[in-house]
């Protein structure tokens, strides 16, 4: 069992803390064939990157702040969203003062699922409206470590996509990855890949409520 000691934690949301995969896949298709869209297309490269990044990729004639918030309030109708094996009960084992969220995904839609689902309110949370540049950028994690008070070399950050684990390694910062929403295969640059939410364990290092965290880590 590998373990690793860090300052902080910061989690992605969508793929880490909730499964929503198939709701997202199912309203960007919906919405890629309202306009005449190639919805593989637009799938292949859409996880853990901003709704609005991806409309202006896909589609740069389209008002893309409005087809964002189109979009992102059907995800939030979607009912097809449930919590990850393991991630409340993970949540629950680390200081509030030493986790937070980050996300390419607007705040209201995060604030929703929050509520709807009973997840944990974090002290720290980061939005796309929040930065200039979303994943893989490094502000969005950047952000993330400065609010949770912690330098990025001592944050851990636990992704899904590719594109958050190269914001998070360009912010300076390891990652552990979850195959949740593409094959470990793709996620070969992550420090670390575990099964799921399950297979880590955090526990204060001793050094009282201000020590490190030293996160176990088993792989399946």
């Amino acid at each position: 069992m590998q373990s690793l000691r860090c300052a902080g934690i910061l989690f992605d949301f969508d793929g880490v803390i909730v499964d929503s995969t198939a709701a997202v896949a199912r309203q960007y298709s919906r919405w890629a064939r309202e306009h005449g869209l190639d919805p593989e297309a637009i799938l292949r490269t859409a996880h853990g990157v901003r709704t609005e990044e991806v409309v202006r990729h896909a589609a740069p004639h389209l008002d893309a702040l409005e087809e964002t918030l189109k979009i992102e309030r059907r995800e939030a109708e979607d009912p097809g969203v449930s919590v990850m094996p393991g991630a409340l009960e993970l949540l629950q084992a680390i200081p509030h003062s030493k986790w937070g969220i980050v996300t390419s995904g607007r705040r209201d839609l995060v604030r929703t699922r929050i509520q709807r689902l009973s997840i944990p309110a974090p002290g720290v949370l980061v939005t796309a409206e929040d930065v200039t540049q979303g994943k893989p950028a490094p502000d969005p994690y950047l952000k993330g470590a400065a609010l949770l008070g912690v330098a990025p070399a001592h944050c851990v950050v636990i992704e899904d996509a590719l594109a958050g684990i190269r914001a998070a390694h360009a912010a300076g910062m390891r990652v552990i990855s979850l195959p949740s929403t593409y094959d470990a295969s793709s996620l070969g640059e992550a420090d670390v890949i575990v099964s799921g939410l399950s297979q880590i364990r955090v526990n204060l290092d001793g050094a009282g409520p201000d020590g490190d965290l030293v996160l176990h880590l088993g792989r399946d």
